[in-house]
């Protein structure tokens, strides 16, 4: 019996201690972040591969109009439709990957789309290249994509691999942490004085503008993450729409979006696209890492070796992006000439001195257009910029002759030739 009894006792299996219990918990956590960073990592990846093809085909679609006699709108060919489908499907794989893995691994990943972009458009180039002039002509391109590939490399093996989940009360708390406050005030104090040097000053610099871009795009992607985290966690079940924060953060997101539309409209009529291409990006990666740093901790609990691999491969991936925009054929500046007599909207009137001295009126008709009249005809509406700009040729090519002038809300101001 005595034996019998001893053989049970030592069958019995001994309680695990609490060292092997939280080793245990932490490998399982461990291993479920690491599948989250490589779902949300292959969701962004899919979608901006998708996002690029769709936005080549409806390229395709417009270039193929312009060189034909087809007389059909754009929208009306199944083409531009089947650019849009797969446009409305890559982003919404980008929106989804938000919610399983942390911002910082997301946001650089853009630069999948600028190495898509390049091969599709060195693929289906229509010129013919003998092998040393076609080498010559993209060893640039061939270079960065190399590089942006090994950029991507590192920032998907080194970044952070913490990721909590997006509730309400995550995110609320997130919201009025210290770090967060402080680092919007100096946003704020950012944006304003770039947005006062921009409109005031004519301040029309493409990092002054694309730094406007970078500010509104990190906040974009902040409440981007909070509203895809929510959405998915209702899906799963764990419903998170009657946080009031949910449509806080939504409103955002729709707001900060648009305005960056609107500057990003407004540096294509200045610059090149591949120039706003490679500098957007090294700007918005850039404040969108910070953004994620401090209001999602995303690095709170890594090594400083996993920071400086991850920040190298930022960097990599900034020079490659560079290089492959870098190789675009420079666009040939146009130099416009006004005729003051032809014009529309100027008119003669004789000024203190008994001269003749052409005369235009800039009236703003409604927030993002003005209308240019006079008694000769009008202008219509055209975009604010571009009637200030307009506004200074005039003054430019004038002498003494000319005066002009613009209306802003009450204010009416003037310029004359010196």
């Amino acid at each position: 019996m005595d034996g019998a009894h001893s053989a049970g006792l030592q069958l019995q299996p001994l309680p695990p201690t609490s060292g092997a219990t939280s080793t245990s918990l932490s490998s399982s956590e461990g291993s479920f972040s690491y599948k989250e960073n490589l779902i949300g990592a292959l969701l962004a990846i899919f979608g901006h591969l998708v996002v690029s093809i769709a936005l080549n085909l409806q390229k395709y679609c417009h270039i193929r109009l312009a060189g034909s006699k087809d007389p059909r709108a754009y929208f009306k060919t199944k083409t531009w439709w089947l650019g849009l489908l797969l446009l409305l499907l890559g982003e919404l794989g980008v929106f989804a990957s938000y919610a399983f893995a942390p911002l910082s691994l997301i946001v650089p990943l853009s630069a999948v789309s600028v190495i898509a972009s390049a091969i599709i458009g060195i693929i289906f180039i229509k010129e013919k290249w003998k092998p040393k002039d076609f080498v010559r002509r993209y060893v640039l391109s061939f270079v960065g994509c190399g590089l942006a590939i090994v950029g991507t490399y590192l920032l998907v093996t080194f970044a952070p691999n913490s990721h909590e989940k997006m509730t309400g009360e995550n995110i609320a708390r997130h919201l009025v942490s210290w770090p967060f406050l402080l680092y919007m005030l100096v946003a704020i104090v950012l944006f304003c004085l770039l947005l006062y040097f921009y409109k005031e000053r004519n301040a029309n610099s493409i990092v002054v503008i694309l730094l406007l871009v970078a500010l509104l795009g990190s906040m974009t992607v902040v409440t981007v993450k909070a509203v895809s985290g929510m959405l998915v966690l209702s899906i799963q079940g764990n419903l998170q729409l009657d946080y009031p924060i949910f449509y806080v953060m939504f409103v955002c997101m729709v707001a900060t979006a648009i305005y960056q539309a609107t500057f990003l409209s407004e540096a294509s009529q200045i610059y090149d696209s591949s120039l706003i291409a490679s500098v957007g990006y090294i700007l918005s990666t850039t404040a969108a890492i910070t953004a994620g740093a401090i209001f999602y901790l995303d690095f709170l609990e890594e090594e400083a070796l996993h920071i400086c691999m991850f920040a190298l491969g930022c960097l990599i991936a900034f020079l490659g992006v560079f290089l492959i925009t870098r190789n675009r054929k420079k666009a040939i500046p146009f130099e416009p000439y006004i005729s003051m007599d032809a014009m529309p909207g100027v008119f003669d009137h004789r000024n203190g001195a008994g001269l003749v001295a052409p005369k235009l009126t800039i009236q703003r008709s409604s927030a993002s257009h003005i209308h240019c009249g006079g008694r000769s005809g009008s202008w219509g509406a055209m975009s604010y910029y571009t009637a200030k700009k307009l506004l200074n040729i005039i003054l430019s090519r004038c002498s003494r002759r000319g005066a002009g002038g613009w209306r802003e809300g009450t204010k009416f101001k003037r310029a004359y030739c010196s």
